[in-house]
C-alpha cells in the first residue's frame, strides 16, 4: 500500500526539466524550453572590437572614390577617411549639423537599410564647382529645403559614393549599397531604433576653401550575418599580404627611368618657305611662357623654362592630370 501511494505521487509530480503547470498547452511548454540567457554587455563588447577586414575596405574605398570624385568634378579634391566609429543611433543624428541631407540606401543581399549623409556645406561647394566657380561661394541653406539643382549634384555624389563603395567590397563579399529614397527630415528615416548600434565612416572632402563631410551608417544588427567576414583575422590578414605586394610593385614602378620631353615652342612654316631655306637662315617663333612637359605624349608637368647653376632648367609650377581613370596623379610623381 505505501509503495502504490509513493507511485502514485511520482507521476502526479511535474518533471523537473520542465517546470511547466500542468494545465499549461504544448505552446507555453514550447516557450518555456526555448528561453536561454543574453548577456547584453557581451554583445556591446563584440561590437566595439576593432573590425580589420572594415578598415581595409575602407583604404580601397578611399583610393576608389579619389578617382570617381576627380572624374566628377574634373578638379582634384582632398579626400580623407576617419577611423571607423560605433554610436548609437540617436547619437549620430544629434550629432550632425543641421541642415543635413539623409539618402537611405539598402544593404543588399543583407536585410535592412543604411544611410549616406551629406552636410550642406560640401553640397553647396560642388554646385559651385559644377558650374564653374572657385568654390568661394557659400549659400545659406538654414530655413530653406534643398534645391532641385542641389538635390540632383546630391543623387550624382551618392551614386558615386555606392558605386566606389561596392567596388571596395567586391573581392571580399558581394555587399552592395543601392540608392532608396532622399529625406531632410529624421523622422521619417526608419532605419533603426534610437538604442541600436551604428557602424559609421567618415570622409572629409576639401574642395577649395570649403571642406565637407560624407559619412556611411550601417546599423550593426544588419551586418550582424557577416561578423565572422568583418572580425576574419585570416583574411584580413591576406589581404593585408596582398596590400604589400602592391606596395612593393609600386616601389619598382617609381624606381623605373622614363625620358622627359619639354617643347619649348612649334613655329607654323609653309612648304613653300621651308624649301626656299638656305645655311644661315633663321627660323623665328615665340616663346610661350608656359611650358609642358610630357612622358610618352602625356603632359605630367606645366614648368617654366630658364637656367639653374648655370644649367638650362624647367621649374615645376602644376602637376597635370590626365582623363584616363588609371591615372594617379601628380602626389605617386616622385
Amino acid at each position: 500500500m505505501t509503495d502504490t501511494a509513493a507511485l502514485d505521487d511520482a507521476v502526479a509530480a511535474p518533471p523537473a526539466a520542465a517546470p511547466v503547470a500542468p494545465g499549461d498547452d504544448a505552446v507555453a511548454r514550447m516557450a518555456a524550453a526555448a528561453v536561454r540567457d543574453h548577456d547584453l554587455s557581451v554583445a556591446d563588447r563584440m561590437v566595439r572590437r576593432p573590425m580589420p577586414t572594415l578598415d581595409i575596405v575602407n583604404q580601397r574605398f578611399l583610393r576608389h572614390l579619389r578617382v570617381g570624385v576627380f572624374q566628377f568634378l574634373r578638379r582634384s579634391a582632398e579626400i580623407s577617411i576617419a577611423p571607423v566609429e560605433i554610436a548609437t543611433y540617436a547619437e549620430f543624428v544629434g550629432a550632425l549639423p543641421q541642415p543635413t541631407n539623409y539618402n537611405v540606401v539598402s544593404l543588399q543581399p543583407l536585410r535592412g537599410n543604411g544611410l549616406v549623409v551629406c552636410e550642406a556645406a560640401l553640397i553647396s561647394a560642388l554646385v559651385d564647382a559644377l558650374y564653374g566657380g572657385a568654390c568661394r561661394l557659400q549659400t545659406v541653406m538654414e530655413g530653406r529645403d534643398f534645391s532641385p539643382t542641389e538635390l540632383r549634384v546630391i543623387q550624382r555624389l551618392v551614386g558615386i559614393v555606392c558605386g566606389e563603395y561596392n567596388k571596395a567590397w567586391k573581392e571580399i563579399y558581394p555587399l552592395e549599397l543601392a540608392y532608396q529614397r532622399s529625406e531632410t527630415h529624421v523622422q521619417f528615416l526608419n532605419v533603426a531604433a534610437p538604442a541600436d548600434k551604428l557602424v559609421v565612416t567618415t570622409l572629409r572632402l576639401a574642395i577649395g576653401d570649403f571642406e565637407g563631410a560624407v559619412r556611411i551608417a550601417m546599423p550593426y544588427a544588419v551586418l550582424d550575418p557577416i561578423r565572422d567576414v568583418l572580425y576574419g583575422a585570416q583574411q584580413a590578414q591576406a589581404l593585408a599580404e596582398d596590400r604589400r605586394w602592391v606596395t612593393l610593385l609600386t616601389r619598382e614602378i617609381q624606381a623605373a627611368e622614363v625620358t622627359l620631353v619639354a617643347e619649348l615652342a612649334q613655329p607654323e612654316l609653309t612648304i613653300g618657305q621651308l624649301l626656299a631655306m638656305k645655311p644661315g637662315d633663321f627660323i623665328p617663333f615665340d616663346r610661350s611662357p608656359r611650358v609642358v612637359a610630357s612622358v610618352d605624349n602625356t603632359p605630367v608637368f606645366a614648368c617654366h623654362y630658364g637656367t639653374h647653376n648655370a644649367h638650362y632648367a624647367l621649374r615645376i609650377d602644376e602637376c597635370l592630370r590626365g582623363d584616363d581613370p588609371h591615372w594617379l596623379g601628380g602626389n605617386h610623381v616622385r
